[in-house]
């Protein structure tokens, strides 16, 4: 990681530093990805959730719901 990277704590990042900062984590987790391993659990958890969004797609609530909602409290 770059030089901003490493002062995460320093609060008087500029705007610009602070998105350079989050490109190089969102960077960093890209290039480890394919050490994300999920346990049987998780895959099941997985499994299970995208078989019930397929069997009724129009269930749940869109994001702009969610954000809607969130934004009233």
């Amino acid at each position: 990681m770059n030089e901003s990277s490493r002062n995460a704590s320093d609060d008087n990042l500029s705007i610009a530093e602070r998105i350079i900062l989050v490109q190089d984590i969102w960077d960093s987790v890209a290039v480890e990805q394919d050490d994300l391993v999920l346990n049987e659990s998780q895959r099941a958890e997985l499994d299970t959730r995208m078989a019930e969004h397929l069997a009724s797609p129009d269930e749940g609530n869109s994001w702009e719901q969610i954000k809607h909602r969130l934004s009233q409290k």
